[in-house]
C-alpha cells in the first residue's frame, strides 16, 4: 500500500481556510481517502463545539503526559492553553494510505516539515487586505480591537507564504476549492505514488 501524504494548510484568520477544508471533505471525499487531523487542546469547550470533532479536549495533566510520551508532531502553549497535533493518529492514517490535512500555523508547519519528509504545504491568502478586513468585520463576532490585532497578525503570517509548496488566493471560493482538490489529486498521480499499481497492472518488475 502506498503511504498517504501529509498536507499542511495554513492561512491568516479570515482567509477562508476552514470553509475550504470543510467543503473539500463534504463534497470531494466520498471514498474517505482524505482525513482532517483534530488537534488536542486544554482549553475549555465552547458552545457549539463537540469533543473529538472540534478538538480532543483534555486536561493539562493529560496533555503533559502526552508531551512526555512524544505523542505530538508539534505543540504550543497559547494564552495558558496547550494545543497539539497527534503523531499516533496521523501516522496511522498515513500508513493506511489516507492523505491527511493539518490545519496549523506556519510555526507548527516548520516543526512538522523537519520531522516528516514529503509533507506538502498549502497557504491560503485573501485577495487583498481590504477584503480580509471586510470579511473579519462581516463576521460580527469580534471587537474593533480584536480585528485590528488579527489584521496586524495577518501581515506577519502572509510573509511566510514562500515556505509553502502551493499558494491559493481565495478570491472566488469555488475556484479556490477546485484548486485545492486539484493539488491533492495531482500529488496522488505522481509517478512514485503510482509505481506499485502500474507494476501490478502490467506485471512489471
Amino acid at each position: 500500500m502506498t503511504k498517504g501524504t501529509l498536507f499542511i494548510v495554513s492561512a491568516p484568520s479570515g482567509a477562508g481556510k476552514s470553509s475550504l477544508i470543510d467543503a473539500l471533505l463534504k463534497r470531494f471525499n466520498l471514498d474517505d481517502s482524505l482525513r482532517l487531523s483534530i488537534s488536542h487542546t486544554t482549553r475549555a469547550m465552547r458552545p457549539g463545539e463537540t469533543d473529538h470533532v472540534s478538538y480532543h479536549f483534555v486536561d493539562k495533566a493529560e496533555f503533559e503526559k502526552l508531551i512526555e510520551r512524544n505523542a505530538f508532531y508539534e505543540y504550543a502553549k497559547v494564552f495558558d492553553n496547550y494545543y497539539g497535533t497527534s503523531r499516533e493518529i496521523v501516522e496511522q492514517w498515513l500508513n493506511e494510505g489516507k492523505d491527511v490535512l493539518l490545519d496549523i500555523d506556519w510555526q507548527g508547519a516548520r516543526q512538522i516539515r523537519e520531522q516528516t519528509p514529503g509533507t506538502k504545504g498549502i497557504f491560503i491568502i485573501p485577495p487583498s487586505l481590504e477584503e480580509l478586513n471586510r470579511r473579519l468585520v462581516s463576521r460580527g463576532t469580534d471587537s474593533k480591537e480584536v480585528i485590528e490585532g488579527r489584521m496586524n497578525k495577518a501581515m506577519n503570517e502572509i510573509s511566510h507564504y514562500n515556505e509553502y509548496d502551493y499558494v491559493i488566493v481565495n478570491d472566488d471560493f469555488e475556484e479556490s476549492l477546485l484548486t485545492m482538490r486539484s493539488i491533492i489529486l495531482a500529488n496522488r498521480a505522481k509517478t512514485q505514488k503510482q509505481t506499485a499499481q502500474v507494476k501490478s497492472l502490467f506485471n512489471l518488475d
